[in-house]
């Protein structure tokens, strides 16, 4: 039998003879950081008491052995790491503030120190931090946030969105990597409105007020994503794509797309080289719509392969920020983290192996039918044998036995909860 080593050799072999080389691929993908979401772990439930979740969010299933605790989170966060090859980043809600003193402070009144707990941790394992304005989930927010025509209450909405982006600013100077923060609310009506333009101008004139705070854009990059629509929000959402997207061009921030947050026919796959087109960057959260967005766990699905197809083969590595979204109470947490940026980090992979120049070429000189042949065979080809050199040059498990570590942990850790 032969072993991992030489069988990474036979498969390196076979790459070069169409002019890839495994050793670059394996090294470019170990120095790429994805953004791991911190709410996989407690099912969206932060660190604020603030009950069942609102705001067009639902988690679905009742898994044992959710975190609790900011320190069960960030036990569970180090588990995860240990079994995903690379360093990555970890995205933070607003609403998971650590209070020390049991004092939970209010949305519009949240300050770095609440999230001090989080640098610390991240100073002491050398990687960033990524920040969200939680815009659901509050009393405030039961008719709207950003949009609502209650001058008072958008106030509220606007002081909490600037407080977040002075968080961001600490976490980016604490860390020493560049903090995004991302800007994304569920405001919308069940049934046909019979007024749609004046929540968008109210929410373009509060997103301004919270950029015209004054922020330092080498530390934060801010995006706005959009959503097509959310439970109790079937008819209509001001944060639409067209107005995300024209926000974001004509502010001169980083649009962010979702590609849980479109129609079920549209896919972001198709849409990267079009903002790679106008914007010097771009953001995703990548995650898996099923007939709506229900934030599934990622795969390694045709469209997760897609796009970061379109993301390697435009050499756009360094312009487009990764993040996972997604939040699965149905299945063990842990390996719901695992899955998923496991997933992206394969689809990577297969997209740095393919001869891209090559496939390029066929298109532009019109030969389609050797186009498609090629793109077919190269499914074949050992693309596990390369994945399983790369996870060992990480130091990590490259095959499924690394579920043992998760199934010890369950019931070690987990089950005691």
């Amino acid at each position: 039998m032969m072993t991992q080593k030489e069988l990474y050799q036979i498969a390196k072999e076979r790459y070069a003879a169409i002019g890839v080389d495994t050793d670059a691929a394996i090294e470019k993908l170990l120095k790429l950081p994805i953004s791991m979401h911190c709410w996989q772990g407690d099912d969206v439930k932060g660190f604020e008491n603030a009950g069942a979740l609102t705001g067009g969010i639902q988690t679905t299933g009742n898994y044992p052995g959710a975190a609790r605790t900011p320190e069960e989170l960030m036990q569970d966060i180090d588990k995860v790491f240990s079994l995903i090859p690379g360093k990555h980043k970890v995205n933070v809600h607003a609403s998971y503030g650590i209070y020390e003193d049991g004092k939970v402070a209010d949305r519009d009144q949240i300050k770095p120190e609440h999230f001090k707990k989080w640098v610390e941790f991240a100073k002491e394992r050398g990687i960033g931090l990524d920040f969200n304005p939680t815009y659901f989930s509050h009393p405030s927010a039961e008719n709207g946030t950003l949009t609502n025509p209650n001058e008072e209450i958008r106030a509220f909405w606007i002081r909490h969105g600037i407080a977040c982006i002075r968080i961001s600013e600490y976490f980016a100077r604490e860390t020493g990597y560049p903090c995004l923060m991302n800007i994304w609310i569920p405001d919308g009506f069940k049934d046909i409105p019979a007024d749609r333009l004046g929540p968008r101008a109210r929410y373009m004139d509060s997103l301004d007020q919270i950029l015209g705070c004054g922020y330092d854009k080498e530390l934060v990059y801010v995006t706005i994503e959009s959503k097509v629509f959310g439970i109790g929000f079937e008819s209509y959402t001001a944060g639409s794509a067209e107005f995300a997207l024209s926000y974001a061009m004509t502010r001169g921030i980083v649009p962010l797309m979702d590609n849980g947050h479109y129609h079920p026919t549209e896919v972001v796959s198709d849409k990267i080289s079009a903002l790679l087109c106008f914007s010097p960057k771009i953001a995703l959260h990548v995650t898996r719509g099923v007939r709506w967005d229900s934030d599934h766990v990622v795969r390694y699905d045709d469209e997760t392969q897609e796009m970061m197809k379109e993301i390697v083969r435009n050499d756009a590595l360094d312009r487009v920020i990764l993040a996972t979204d997604y939040f699965d109470a149905s299945i063990n947490r842990i390996a719901a983290w695992v899955i998923g940026m496991r997933s992206v980090q394969k689809a990577l992979l297969n997209a740095m192996l393919l001869p891209n120049a090559k496939l390029k070429e066929l298109q532009d000189s019109l030969s389609f039918t050797e186009l498609m042949m090629l793109q077919e065979e190269l499914k074949m080809y050992p693309m596990g044998d390369v994945w399983n050199e790369f996870c060992a040059r990480a130091g990590i498990v490259g095959d499924e036995s690394w579920f043992d570590a998760v199934k010890d942990y369950e019931k070690n850790v987990l089950s005691k909860r």
